[in-house]
């Protein structure tokens, strides 16, 4: 039996259908997969991302947005999101479960994510988040809070955040326990709430923090064994989309390094995932991260996907 955590997509949740319904099914199907993976013996912490969950949020907070309503900071739309997410996932594994008379608690965890005042991200915000604005609404929204917007590929005005690099998990060892007594735990969503250590307290901050990254730090956290970043492809490719692309199956750290400087993969969305993966593994030599799609998660045991691994 090992500790696994596995991350999930927000962008997998919320595919074609954006509606709660939609999102739920979509999750209903992703809770038999991890189902049958526990029932192969595995233990799970589950993480999920939340980026157009919250920016759909964040629309609706613009509409609605008045003196009496006031739309809230980006730090409480993130544990909204990821307290909607957490419900979906713990109904639906544990109505699956109940399905196969299998006697397994469990629970999600509104979860904050420290990290450093002075990440060099809070004075370059450059993840772009909610609606688009005109440059005359820029002016009035930027004049409210001093926030940053750029012009977002001809289709408007965008407002950029910080994106910092997590630090630590400040309900580890609550999640850590649940996670080592047997209870699925779903935890750290959306790459967890913002917060930094400002005299003596946790604060939340207008910030986004990677997902990937961030079930790196929690599978370090909860001492798993395994993480499992689960993608839209079975496997890693080298030479993606031309005649000689191929699957990569296990490969090293010195490997997957190669592979980067060699420019195989894109900085938008595979390389967040294998720079997450190459951390995690180079932490202790028994370690082993995993990149594959949800469907092939049940066979992970059979060394489906890529699996990097210590040299």
């Amino acid at each position: 039996m090992s500790l696994n955590v596995i991350a999930l997509g927000g962008n997998a949740i919320l595919d074609t259908d954006p509606t709660d319904v939609g999102q739920k099914e979509f999750i209903k199907k992703a809770a038999k997969y991890i189902v049958d993976f526990v029932e192969k013996g595995e233990e799970v912490v589950v993480c999920h991302g939340n980026g157009p969950q919250v920016g759909n949020l964040l629309l609706q907070q613009k509409a609605g947005d008045s003196e009496k309503n006031p739309a809230l900071k980006l730090d409480s739309c993130v544990a909204m999101t990821q307290g909607s997410i957490g419900y979906w996932l713990q109904n639906a594994l544990s109505n699956e479960f109940a399905k196969r008379n299998v006697s397994k608690p469990v629970a999600s965890v509104v979860t904050q994510v420290e990290v450093d005042a002075n990440d060099p991200s809070f004075t370059n915000p450059t993840k772009p988040i909610g609606p688009f604005f005109t440059e005359e609404e820029v002016k009035v929204e930027a004049a409210k809070d001093n926030s940053t917007f750029v012009e977002d590929s001809g289709r408007g005005y965008r407002k950029v955040v910080p994106s910092p690099q997590p630090q630590n998990i400040v309900e580890k060892e609550a999640i850590r326990t649940m996670a080592q007594g047997g209870v699925v735990t779903v935890s750290a969503g959306g790459g967890g709430i913002p917060v930094i250590i400002r005299d003596g307290e946790y604060v939340g901050v207008e910030a986004v923090i990677d997902k990937d990254f961030t079930s790196k730090v929690l599978a370090e956290n909860v001492q798993a064994d395994c993480l499992i970043l689960l993608t839209g492809v079975d496997n890693i490719y080298i030479n993606y989309n031309q005649p000689n692309q191929k699957a990569l199956e296990t490969i090293s750290i010195a490997e997957a390094e190669g592979y980067i400087q060699e420019g195989h993969f894109a900085a938008g969305s595979m390389l967040p995932k294998i720079e997450a993966a190459l951390d995690f593994v180079k932490g202790a030599s028994n370690r082993k991260a995993v990149i594959t799609s949800i469907e092939n998660l049940e066979n992970i045991q059979e060394n489906a996907g890529t699996t990097i691994v210590s040299d």
